[in-house]
């Protein structure tokens, strides 16, 4: 299945748009996001998910998008998760599927294997982790399947389910999920939306703290948030530097060493200033 629109090495910025506002998706298509997530889950009213998805489907019937369409299908304990995967998971305009609430790695193996038109090497799958159950599964599910090309934390179901109010409380599961991607060769997941859109000191700060615990980039809700989750997780220039430096020693001497800022530089921090170069070109 041929994919037009193709993700931009490193995503930084996942633009959540209701399934049931085709308007507002159009605005999401064109607004600086690296991938558009088309809701047809919380953003959606019961009375309108059939609406939602059959306007996904008129949407996805096109292979040509400015940017990776991926759809957030219902939960998969519904019967509107199916009814989402009969009509989407074919269409050629799809780059993705988002599945809430995933809990267990059988839920990942079931859908990759016995949904036909969601097979391995077709449409890729992301698990959005939203309780204690699937925090104490996530390496489970991170490692479930090969269709699996991510995970990420749904904060706002966790933050309930576990009774947590201050935001310290979810740091333990947000690294939880951080090692659970890097444990199965999955990219670094995202971070869960920041739900006040006019806050967008606390977004800065958000996203510099979830930088600590190994995350890259950010689910968003609206487009103002776009420019501030891309900021905060673009390379600065003295990391750049610190970068570039790392790789001309790396290139003249080989083995660990030393720097003269007193940096010690072997491969593993070889590695990771080679990422920060990749992350700084990839646009």
């Amino acid at each position: 299945m041929t994919r037009r629109a193709q993700t931009v090495p490193y995503p930084l910025t996942w633009l959540y748009a209701p399934g049931d506002r085709p308007r507002v998706v159009a605005g999401a298509l064109t607004s600086g996001a690296d991938i558009v997530i088309v809701d047809l889950e919380d953003a959606v009213a019961p009375e309108r998910k059939d609406y939602a998805r059959s306007a996904t489907a008129d949407l996805l019937s096109e292979p040509d998008h400015p940017v990776p369409v991926h759809v957030r299908v219902n939960a998969l304990d519904t019967p509107q998760a199916a009814q989402d995967l009969a009509a989407l998971a074919a269409l050629p305009g799809l780059s993705g599927l988002r599945l809430p609430k995933v809990t267990s790695a059988e839920q990942i193996i079931h859908l990759a294997e016995t949904t036909p038109p969601v097979a391995p090497g077709s449409t890729p799958l992301h698990a959005l982790i939203e309780s204690a159950l699937g925090i104490e599964h996530a390496y489970a599910i991170a490692a479930a399947h090969s269709s699996l090309h991510g995970i990420s934390l749904g904060e706002a179901d966790l933050r309930a389910d576990l009774g947590v109010r201050g935001d310290a409380g979810l740091d333990w599961s947000r690294s939880r999920v951080v090692v659970a991607a890097r444990a199965a060769d999955l990219p670094p997941p995202s971070q869960s939306i920041h739900p006040d859109i006019r806050d967008l000191e606390g977004l800065i700060a958000s996203c510099a703290h979830g930088r600590t615990l190994g995350f890259l980039g950010r689910a968003a809700i609206h487009p103002r948030q776009l420019p501030v989750i891309e900021r905060a997780y673009l390379p600065t220039e003295a990391e750049l530097e610190q970068a570039e430096t790392i790789i001309k020693a790396a290139t003249t001497q080989q083995g660990a060493q030393a720097l003269q800022d007193g940096t010690f530089v072997d491969a593993a921090v070889v590695a990771a200033a080679q990422r920060t170069l990749s992350l700084a070109r990839r646009r």
